[in-house]
C-alpha cells in the first residue's frame, strides 16, 4: 500500500490531468451562468413573455337621439372632456355641418337621407384609425345604420360606444320650435314628425348599442361633468390589457378583413383593366395613322369600340379617371365595383362607347 501511495498509477494520473485540462478549456470558451444568474435570466424571460399588451385608446363614438334632443351639445361636451383628460387624445367630430349640409334638405326624402348616411359612413370609414377618437354627431336613429358603424369600428379593431340623449318627444318639439323662433337651425314640422316617428331607440342588449351611456338633457342638462359623459371618458381613456374585463376592444373578423381586401382587389383589377383598354385604343389608332378607328376588337365577350374620330391620350386618361371615380361613388350606396378584370373591361367599354359615340 505504501508503494501505491508513493507511486500512483501513471495512467490514472494522466487521465485525471487530461480531464482537468479539457474542463478548463471548455470553461474558457463557454461561460456558464451561475445558479443565481440562471434564475434571474429565467425570471426576466417569463416577465417579458407575460407582460400584458397595452392597447391603444382609440374609438368610435356614436351619438344618437331624437331631433333637437341636445346631441350636438353632448358632442361638444364630450369632445372637450376628452381633450381635457390626461390622455391628450386626438378627437374629431363628424356631423352634417362639417359638410355644409342643410338638415331639412338632407331629410327631405328617403333618397336624400340615404345619400347623407352614405357620406357620413364613408367619412367615418376613412377617419377611423388607431390614432384618433371619432365622434359621429347625427341622428343615427336607425339601428341598421348603427350596426354598419359598429362594423367599421370592428374592422378597424378599436373601441366603440353609444351616447344616447334621452328626451321626450314633447320637449324635443318645444326645443325645435324655440330654435325656429330664434332663427337657429331647426327642422320643418313635417320632417320633424317623420323623424320622430321613425326613431329606433338604442338597446344595450344589442352589440351595436353597447356599451350605452345615457344622458337626460331636459332633466339634468348637459355638462362636461355629466355622469354619462364622465363614464364615457373613463371608458374611452382607460388603459386595457388582456386581463381587463370592463373595456372591450373590437376584434376584426375574417369576414371584415376579406371585405377590405376584396375592395382593394377590385380597385386594382379596375385600374389594370381600364389601362389595358386604353393601351389597345392607342395601339389601334397608331396603326390607323390618324384615321378613324371603327370596331376595335378586344377579345371574346367584349363589345367592339367604335370611335368616329381620333382621340388623344390625355382625353383617354381623363375618361378613365372619370369612369373610376363614378364607379367608386356608385359603390357607396349600391353594389361594389367589379372584382374581376373582364367585368371591369365590359363596363369601361360601354362607358367609352357612350362618351365617344356621342362626341
Amino acid at each position: 500500500m505504501s508503494v501505491l501511495s508513493k507511486n500512483p498509477n501513471p495512467s490514472w494520473s494522466h487521465s485525471s490531468s487530461t480531464v482537468e485540462k479539457e474542463k478548463k478549456a471548455s470553461d474558457s470558451t463557454i461561460s456558464l451562468p451561475s445558479p443565481t444568474e440562471r434564475f434571474s435570466s429565467k425570471e426576466h424571460l417569463n416577465t417579458s413573455q407575460t407582460k400584458p399588451h397595452i392597447s391603444t385608446q382609440m374609438a368610435l363614438v356614436v351619438i344618437c337621439g331624437q331631433p333637437c334632443s341636445g346631441k350636438s351639445t353632448a358632442a361638444v361636451c364630450l369632445d372637450g372632456a376628452l381633450k381635457d383628460s390626461e390622455s391628450k387624445l386626438t378627437v374629431r367630430v363628424i356631423d352634417e355641418a362639417s359638410f355644409h349640409l342643410d338638415r331639412n334638405q338632407c331629410y327631405a326624402n328617403m333618397t336624400e337621407e340615404k345619400m347623407l348616411r352614405g357620406v357620413l359612413r364613408s367619412e367615418v370609414d376613412r377617419s377611423v384609425s388607431k390614432d384618433s377618437i371619432i365622434i359621429v354627431d347625427s341622428l343615427n336613429s336607425i339601428k341598421g345604420y348603427r350596426y354598419e358603424l359598429w362594423c367599421l369600428a370592428r374592422a378597424a379593431g378599436i373601441r366603440y360606444c353609444v351616447l344616447f340623449c334621452d328626451v321626450e318627444e314633447s320637449h324635443c318639439r318645444t326645443w325645435n320650435e324655440q330654435r325656429s323662433e330664434n332663427g337657429e337651425a331647426s327642422y320643418d314640422d313635417k320632417i320633424f314628425e317623420d323623424l320622430v316617428r321613425r326613431f329606433e331607440k338604442p338597446d344595450r342588449r344589442n352589440r351595436w348599442d353597447s356599451p350605452l351611456f345615457e344622458l337626460w338633457p331636459f332633466r339634468d342638462g348637459i355638462e362636461k361633468s355629466s355622469a354619462a359623459i364622465s363614464d364615457a371618458v373613463s371608458y374611452l381613456t382607460k388603459k386595457a390589457d388582456s386581463k381587463t374585463r370592463d373595456i372591450k376592444i373590437l376584434q376584426p373578423t375574417i369576414a371584415t378583413k376579406s371585405a377590405r381586401f376584396s375592395e382593394a382587389n377590385s380597385l386594382y383589377e379596375m385600374d389594370r383593366a381600364t389601362q389595358e383598354i386604353i393601351n389597345a385604343i392607342v395601339e389601334a389608332q397608331s396603326q390607323a395613322v390618324g384615321g378613324p378607328v371603327n370596331g376595335i376588337s378586344l377579345g371574346q365577350g367584349l363589345a367592339p369600340i367604335n370611335i368616329s374620330k381620333s382621340v388623344g391620350l390625355p382625353e383617354l386618361r381623363r375618361l378613365r379617371r372619370t369612369f373610376i371615380k363614378l364607379t367608386g361613388q356608385t359603390s357607396l350606396s349600391g353594389p361594389p365595383p367589379p372584382s374581376d378584370s373582364d367585368s371591369a373591361k365590359r363596363m369601361f367599354v360601354d362607358y367609352l362607347n357612350r362618351e365617344l359615340g356621342s362626341a
